[in-house]
């Protein structure tokens, strides 16, 4: 077929309805997808290879002197906190979001023992370049399990901690979760697509009600998984998901020692590998209602916020709503 015939087929199939454009996909590290900010990069060599952490530095017209330091969630990226980064910077925060490393923009190592407590190294090892010290962390969901294990290492370095739907509020192993090798874990994850990605997040994140504003945030992660970089993102998923498992953090609760704000979406029922758990143990896993109330007991002075109608992501559900609580509990 000659171009010009070629161009003539595509201009009446983009009139023709069901017509849709090609699904997007990205490099291994994001590439081809836009941030809503400029990224800056973070290079620094860790467990003997040298690694690049991308990350967002946005300040605000007016400053308070205050810094937030957002943590993303498993399937959730710096760029995800978009409406977070603009009500905190109109509120007069800098703010920093990075994304970790295994996810998201930042490196994919082949071979990497991931830990919480070495995502939390990684992370002071940025706020020590950008001469950020004492900064109110703000973590949601594996970002949230993050938070708590950055306040535990850096406690005397930590103004505040803020801790959204996190997980790791109950051990799911302990709970009925069988050993899952990485292998496994791979398996699973390379079947990840946007199909499978809107139906667990519409079931866990938005509390069974899909609004098309979500979208973007799907296609984002989905297209990951249609790049050349799919089983380097796979395998470092699966690795991530290895970490989430055997390292909960409820255990420790109790010896954080920095004022805490607890953010909990009532409707979330968040519970990695609940599908592999016995059924009748599955109803009992993730009932954030009690796991909410439950860590803001153990940890000492910890205040505790309830979104009844919000699932696993109220920043995302409720955005003005959350903001709004958000700067006036790390406001006091």
């Amino acid at each position: 077929m000659s171009r010009p015939a070629l161009a003539l087929t595509l201009l009446l199939a983009a009139t023709m309805p069901g017509w849709a454009d090609p699904a997007p996909a990205y490099g291994p590290e994001l590439e081809g997808y836009a941030y809503p900010f400029p990224v800056e990069r973070f290079t620094f060599t860790s467990q003997r290879q040298p690694l690049q952490m991308a990350y967002l530095d946005v300040r605000p017209e007016t400053p308070n002197g205050r810094t937030a330091v957002l943590l993303h969630g498993k399937n959730f990226c710096a760029a995800t906190w978009e409406g977070q980064i603009r009500a905190l910077t109109g509120a007069g925060y800098r703010v920093i979001a990075p994304d970790q490393i295994g996810f998201c923009k930042s490196s994919k190592p082949a071979a990497y023992q991931f830990t919480f407590r070495q995502l939390a190294e990684n992370t002071h090892a940025l706020l020590e370049k950008l001469g950020v010290t004492r900064p109110v962390i703000v973590g949601h969901s594996t970002g949230g399990m993050l938070a708590a294990h950055y306040a535990l290492l850096y406690p005397k370095e930590v103004e505040q901690l803020v801790m959204v739907n996190p997980i790791g509020l109950e051990d799911w192993s302990a709970k009925g979760l069988p050993p899952v090798s990485l292998d496994q874990w791979y398996q699973r994850d390379l079947k990840t697509s946007a199909d499978s990605i809107r139906a667990y997040e519409t079931a866990t994140y938005y509390a069974g009600h899909w609004e098309a504003r979500y979208e973007p945030w799907v296609e984002m992660l989905a297209g990951l998984y249609r790049g050349p970089g799919k089983e380097a993102v796979a395998w470092d998923s699966a690795l991530l998901y290895d970490m989430i498992v055997t390292q909960p953090v409820v255990y420790r609760f109790p010896q954080i020692a920095v004022p805490t704000l607890l953010i909990i979406g009532q409707k979330d029922n968040t519970a990695i590998g609940k599908d592999m758990v016995p059924a009748d143990r599955r109803a009992t896993l993730g009932n954030y209602p009690e796991l909410g109330k439950a860590a803001a007991k153990a940890i000492p002075g910890a205040r505790l916020v309830e979104f009844p109608n919000s699932g696993h992501a109220p920043q995302m559900s409720e955005p003005e709503a959350f903001n709004a609580a958000l700067i006036e509990g790390i406001g006091r």
